[in-house]
């Protein structure tokens, strides 16, 4: 027999949020001047990573200046997302190259 405390307990700390949602990394190849998904769908919390495979450098730029991250040539970067919303992004060396992230909250 379950004593009755464990089944409250646990609905309790669902409904609570206690158990979190676990933050995604997500990501994003540079390769022959694209950016691969050039569009990303995303949570608030979750991590975007920049590999960039080009043997030059690039940026990853948010036009809404949310983030900048330089990517040296064969070397990553990473931003965590804090906001929801459309963040349209380019590399400021090939402004060519874009991509969009969609951030739900």
């Amino acid at each position: 027999m379950t004593p009755r405390w464990i089944v409250p307990t646990a609905l309790v700390l669902c409904l609570l949020g206690a158990v979190s949602a676990h933050a995604e990394n997500i990501t994003v190849t540079i390769d022959k001047l694209v950016f691969a998904p050039a569009d990303v769908k995303a949570k608030v919390g979750d991590t975007i990573e920049w590999i960039n495979k080009d043997a030059f450098a690039h940026t990853a730029t948010a036009t809404n200046k949310d983030f900048d991250v330089v990517l040296a040539p064969q070397k990553s970067g990473k931003f965590t997302l804090t906001n929801a919303g459309s963040i349209d992004y380019f590399c400021k060396f090939h402004p060519n190259m874009k991509g969009r992230i969609i951030v739900a909250p």
